[in-house]
Formats: structure tokens, C-alpha cells, sequence
């Protein structure tokens, strides 16, 4: 069990990273990586979880929302500069954009779901996720394919193999992409259940 939190229904896309991206670069942020993306509709990329957390605070100020990052404990550095070995704080009671925790995540993609491998049930095939697939691995027996390697609707031409934002049908809570396409960041790592209190 999580606290109620909302998210955005779809990964960001390389569209919506890049308005955000400059709206933040005229506004006194940096970034390690400018992201890419296979087109304007797929899921930015080759960002890094610092970059990530910065465009979060400039997402939030761009709406008018007070930023969640800061760099000292007291919440009066807003983050914007700054990647690996900067400290970074959450101050969990800004109403801006953030990214989930490890646990909201999980919570968030299984769509309702209990107990079940994927956010609708216990098998995958190329029809409801972009992944790449290797069925006979492992004795994945789960992964129904039909194929090895990338979805073969979106492995033509130079990677990254993505498919665009929303392509897929929801998990049970409306939400896109919760299994697939790309890695998303979380605030936190991995936690095994139960998770640490905090």
C-alpha cells in the first residue's frame, strides 16, 4: 500500500522533454544530455536520472507549481545545475512534478493487479508490449514472442527500437507503457517487500 499520488498517463515523450528542455535551458538550468528521441511521439532517451529530476523542477515551474528537488536540506536551492555527486533533496510537500518512488511505480504499473508477472496477467507477447524478446532464454516460457530479438513492428532502421507514446493498450489504471518500450527512472532504487518505513 502507497499514499494516493498521480501520474502522467503516458512516458515523456521526445516532443514534450524537448519543450520542457527549453523552456529550462533559457530559465538557468544545465543538463548533462539533451535526450533524443526516434521521433517527435516516442519516449525520450539518453537521459540521465539527475537531467530527469531537473527537468521535473523546470516542468514544475513552467506550470506554476513549486519544484520538489532541492540542493540543501532546507529547500531554498532549487536543483538546477549540477549531475552525478550532487545531493539532492525531495521536499514530498511541493506540489510539483516529481518522479515516483520505486514503490508508487510498482503500484502504479501493475494496473490493479495482484500477483500476476505484467500489468495484465502472466504472459507477454509483441502484441501488448515493445520488448525484446527471447523466449527460449532462461526458460522464459512466459514470453509468447512469436519472435527473438526487437518487436518486429518497430526494429526496421537504425535503433533505438521504440514505439511511440501510447501505442499500446492501458494497464488497468489508464496508464501507457508500464512494461516496455523504455527504462523509467524512479526516485529511489529497488527495494525487496516489505519496503523500508519512509
Amino acid at each position: 500500500y502507497v499514499s494516493a499520488f498521480y501520474m502522467d498517463i503516458n512516458l515523456v515523450s521526445y516532443s514534450q522533454w524537448q519543450a520542457v528542455y527549453s523552456y529550462a535551458t533559457t530559465h538557468g538550468y544545465s543538463f548533462a544530455n539533451a535526450g533524443m528521441g526516434k521521433a517527435a511521439n516516442h519516449p525520450v532517451q539518453t537521459v540521465d536520472w539527475f537531467d530527469c529530476v531537473k527537468w521535473s523542477n523546470a516542468r514544475s515551474q513552467q506550470s506554476g507549481l513549486v519544484p520538489v528537488y532541492y540542493t540543501d536540506a532546507s529547500f531554498q536551492q532549487v536543483y538546477r545545475n549540477g549531475d552525478y555527486g550532487t545531493t539532492v533533496y525531495a521536499n514530498w510537500t511541493a506540489n510539483g512534478y516529481r518522479l515516483p518512488t520505486e514503490a508508487e511505480w510498482e503500484k502504479a504499473a501493475r494496473g490493479g493487479l495482484r500477483g500476476q508477472r505484467f500489468p495484465w496477467g502472466n504472459t507477454i507477447s509483441e502484441s501488448q508490449a515493445n520488448y525484446e524478446a527471447n523466449p527460449n532464454q532462461y526458460g522464459m516460457t512466459y514470453d509468447l514472442g512469436p519472435y527473438t530479438g526487437y518487436n518486429t513492428n518497430f526494429d526496421s532502421g537504425a535503433g533505438p527500437y521504440t514505439s511511440p507514446v501510447g501505442y499500446f493498450a492501458p494497464n488497468g489504471y489508464g496508464l501507457y507503457d508500464m512494461a516496455g518500450n523504455v527504462y523509467e527512472w524512479c526516485w529511489d532504487w529497488w527495494a525487496k517487500p516489505p519496503y523500508p518505513a519512509g
